[in-house]
């Protein structure tokens, strides 16, 4: 069949493949059952087989060749002045086409199942302000007991002694220990990397990914080691099914604090304890201000070194590549954006009127 051709009706099916979605996504029962509870099983096991082995990011080598790729069309194309618009219409219609399939059946089709309150059995209540405040303070207690254990000191910052390749291979037996209580978090043959581009992405502001087309969770090498555990085990959250980022946060919370490592159970309490210190921020910072005062003087220097961290590589792109993925999510039917990272705060309040902490 003529090229042409082909670019042509695989564009007609990018249309198809586009109402489908937006049909489907009607039906969040149907997706949880058939397609995260069933094909992606599979689908993520394969990949996870297929890629795994490899001791580098094959997803990033890929982005990288196809990123090659499009820039020498374009130079070509301009260098011989053969930018034929209907031609290059239909040619980019085929290739988005082709990685538009590829991104929905091997995950993306997990934006649109059923919320984690569904599935956990939570109610999805609000929380008010003296609910926030009393569970953070419960927080806190949690993470400056497991701070003094670790250091026998409260003035000392956490000095996580695991290096990050045994972070990574202590990752999947968290959630094994989690898989124990929720089965549906059962994580087999994992796929965990170090980003090639780790320096990119923290200026881009970005802890990690899921490559969604071979399904390897990409971690950034250079965050500080103890926000590792958490952000390795929020990635494979992404890898077991869990699309939206509040979720995956929540998850990997979970698999944290369900670790028998120390460093683990610590990393955890400290990403909840972010986003409820956030909350209570943006709403009262005179609250805010008190209960700083409960936490150890070791946790304090911690997050005063991780928020130095991230600022030592705040650029002028950064606000751009984050709008970028702000639209991505939204369009996803993650209707809150970026900004649904926060909504992790909601489950936390709610799952703990059930469970104890």
């Amino acid at each position: 069949m003529e090229r042409k051709k082909v670019y042509k009706i695989l564009t007609i099916i990018l249309v198809m493949q586009w109402a489908f979605i937006q049909i489907i996504a009607q039906y969040p029962s149907i997706i949880e059952k058939y397609y995260s509870n069933g094909a992606y099983f599979y689908i993520s096991k394969l990949l996870r087989l297929l890629f795994g082995w490899i001791p580098f990011s094959f997803g990033d080598i890929l982005y990288s060749i196809i990123g090659i790729i499009i820039i020498k069309g374009i130079y070509i194309a301009l260098k011989n002045k053969q930018l034929h618009f209907k031609n290059t219409f239909f040619k980019t219609g085929a290739i988005i086409s082709v990685l538009f399939f590829f991104f929905h059946l091997n995950w993306g089709l997990n934006y649109f199942r059923q919320p984690l309150f569904e599935s956990l059995n939570l109610k999805k209540n609000t929380y008010s302000s003296n609910e926030l405040v009393d569970f953070t303070k419960i927080l806190i207690l949690k993470i400056n007991q497991v701070q003094v254990s670790i250091t026998k000191n409260d003035t000392l910052v956490v000095e996580n002694k695991l290096n990050k390749k045994q972070i990574k291979k202590l990752s999947p037996l968290a959630y094994h220990q989690l898989a124990l209580k929720y089965p549906q978090f059962k994580l087999d043959n994992p796929s965990l990397k170090h980003s090639l581009f780790s320096i990119p992405l923290t200026y881009m502001g970005f802890a990690g990914y899921l490559n969604p087309i071979t399904n390897e969770a990409q971690v950034n090498s250079l965050i500080p080691k103890n926000n590792y555990p958490a952000t390795t085990c929020h990635e494979i959250a992404h890898q077991v099914g869990i699309a939206s980022e509040s979720e995956a946060n929540f998850v990997g919370y979970l698999a944290s604090i369900h670790s028998k490592d120390a460093y683990f159970n610590y990393s955890g309490y400290l990403l909840a304890l972010r986003y409820c210190l956030s909350e209570i921020y943006r709403t009262d910072p005179h609250e805010f201000e008190n209960l700083l005062t409960l936490l150890n003087k070791g946790i304090l220097k911690d997050m005063q070194q991780s928020q130095d961290f991230w600022q030592s590589y705040q650029n002028w792109s950064e606000k751009y590549f984050k709008t970028f993925y702000d639209s991505f999510l939204k369009a996803n039917k993650q209707k809150d954006g970026i900004q649904g990272y926060s909504k992790m705060v909601s489950l936390l309040i709610n799952y703990y009127k059930l469970e104890t902490l």
